[in-house]
């Protein structure tokens, strides 16, 4: 997957609610929190940082879900698929679920975060693992990294 082929679109289980994603992932991840495994009734979650000028939703209208805190978690409000987080004070991105995508065959995690909370047998290919979030500091780093893995010109 690669800037040539976008925008990519994407959608909830009942397609009530759409979305376009018309730049390329900052970052992909796969977070072991206990909260997102609840959230996902699955060993983690998967997402892709997409900038938040790439990001839109193209019919629906989602609602906040979740904890209602400081990240703000976007829900379908009639199959109630977990679709985006907006976290509090990181308004330049949207952390997109990355199996709402219409082909997320693309999609590995680069970054796997909360490692010191997963289930035993939870593997992932992610190239960096954090025990909590990486440092702050380190994502620049790591977003540059990635644009050169994924093939993405620098930025």
């Amino acid at each position: 997957m690669n800037e040539s082929n976008l925008p990519w679109e994407g959608g909830c289980r009942c397609g009530g609610v759409r979305i376009k994603v018309s730049a390329p992932p900052l970052l992909t991840m796969a977070c072991h929190c206990t909260g997102c495994q609840r959230m996902t009734a699955s060993a983690f979650s998967l997402s892709a940082a997409i900038p938040s000028e790439g990001f839109s939703v193209t019919k629906g209208e989602p609602v906040i879900g979740g904890l209602h805190g400081a990240s703000r978690h976007y829900f379908c409000p009639h199959c109630m698929s977990w679709m985006f987080t907006r976290p509090e004070g990181m308004d330049w991105f949207v952390n997109l679920r990355a199996t709402m995508l219409d082909d997320p065959s693309w999609f590995s995690p680069f970054v796997e975060t909360w490692t010191s909370e997963k289930l035993p047998w939870a593997t992932t290919p992610a190239v960096h693992s954090y025990e909590a979030l990486p440092p702050f500091e380190a994502y620049e780093g790591l977003v540059a990294e990635y644009r050169r893995q994924a093939g993405y010109p620098a930025a």
